[in-house]
């Protein structure tokens, strides 16, 4: 337990900022197993929609320091060559 006043500031600081980061996360997680579950459809149009939004939260996170941007470039570059390939077979 924190005995000095600035050490239970942090604390609090620390709280609030593991949730907000816990609540990102969450959602950045949601977007992208919203796309992949989408590769498996049969709609292209859907899927191809959904990629930007995708690549733009993970941009977002990237900014407000959730992922790596290293491991966000990975995540994109996989998720738009699958779209990529699914938009090619259906064609």
């Amino acid at each position: 337990m924190p005995n000095h006043k600035s050490a239970k500031k942090r604390v609090r600081q620390t709280t609030r900022k593991n949730e907000v980061n816990r609540n990102n996360r969450s959602r950045l997680r949601t977007a992208v197993k919203k796309l992949r579950s989408s590769l498996t459809g049969k709609d292209v149009e859907a899927t191809q929609g959904l990629l930007p939004t995708t690549v733009s939260m993970i941009d977002k996170m990237v900014n407000k320091g959730i992922i790596h941007r290293n491991a966000a470039a990975r995540h994109k570059s996989r998720l738009t060559k699958h779209v990529n390939e699914m938009a090619a077979a259906k064609i």
